[in-house]
Parts: structure tokens; C-alpha cells; sequence
């Protein structure tokens, strides 16, 4: 009798586990690439982490590559959170570098929009080249 209730109970905590995991699994995804003239972006994965974990940031990752390795610019990826100004993230000339980053705002328990783009740094007199933004929402209230 002992056994059956204690085989009962263990049978219990692992399936109210299981069901807790997945009702806290981050939110994630793919993040399109990337090919403004001179960059590119690939490999590209996000999640929204829940509350509580990493400061509830939006957490990125994914290969930033210099395609054209003569015009001696240099390439970046901006990330923007709700709230705060473009964060920048610079690549190497002539290289690919893999970045994973993680951005959040303090004042909040959670981050649930962001804004994403590559672009290719031309310096303080040229614009720019940069490839469309990329936009990511949760709604942390529908969960």
C-alpha cells in the first residue's frame, strides 16, 4: 500500500512538472536573414526569456559577416528594446563573427517588444546601409 501511494505521488510531481515546463518555456524563434549591401546576417535565433530569467531579456544569436572585405567599412547589428534607444554591436572588416547578446530593460520584469537590424557603417558623412527592420512581440499577458 506504502508503495502504491509513494509510486502515485512520484508519478505526480513529474507530471505537474512537465506541465510547468512547458507553461515556462521561453518564447522563441528564427530571425530572418539579413543581406543589406556589404553585410549579412544568418543563423539568426531569439527567445524571450520569461520573467525572472536573464532579466526577462529578449536573448539573440546569429553570424554577422563583412560580404565585401575592399570597401574598408566595418558592419553591426542594432537591437532596440521598448523603451531605450538602438544598442549597437559591431562586427569585424573582412570577417564573420558570431554574436550572442542579450538586451532587457531594468525598470521592467520582462521584455515583450524589439526591434532588429544589420547594416553596413559608412561612416559620418555617407548614410548608412541597412537592411529593413526586423520586429519581435509577446504578449506576456496571453501566455
Amino acid at each position: 500500500m506504502k508503495r502504491a501511494a509513494l509510486g502515485l505521488a512520484a508519478v505526480g510531481l513529474m507530471f505537474g512538472g512537465t506541465v510547468a515546463a512547458v507553461a515556462y518555456s521561453p518564447v522563441q524563434g528564427k530571425i530572418e536573414a539579413a543581406t543589406p549591401l556589404g553585410a549579412a546576417f544568418s543563423g539568426g535565433k531569439y527567445k524571450f526569456n520569461r520573467p525572472g530569467i536573464n532579466h526577462g531579456s529578449f536573448e539573440w544569436s546569429g553570424h554577422l559577416a563583412d560580404t565585401d572585405a575592399n570597401d574598408r567599412h566595418n558592419v553591426y547589428v542594432e537591437v532596440k528594446v521598448h523603451g531605450h534607444g538602438w544598442v549597437r554591436y559591431y562586427g569585424k572588416q573582412r570577417r564573420s563573427v558570431w554574436l550572442h547578446k542579450s538586451n532587457w530593460d531594468g525598470a521592467q520584469r520582462y521584455t515583450g517588444k524589439v526591434k532588429l537590424r544589420v547594416c553596413r557603417d559608412r561612416g559620418a558623412l555617407r548614410p548608412d546601409n541597412c537592411a529593413p527592420e526586423q520586429n519581435f512581440l509577446y504578449n506576456w499577458d496571453h501566455r
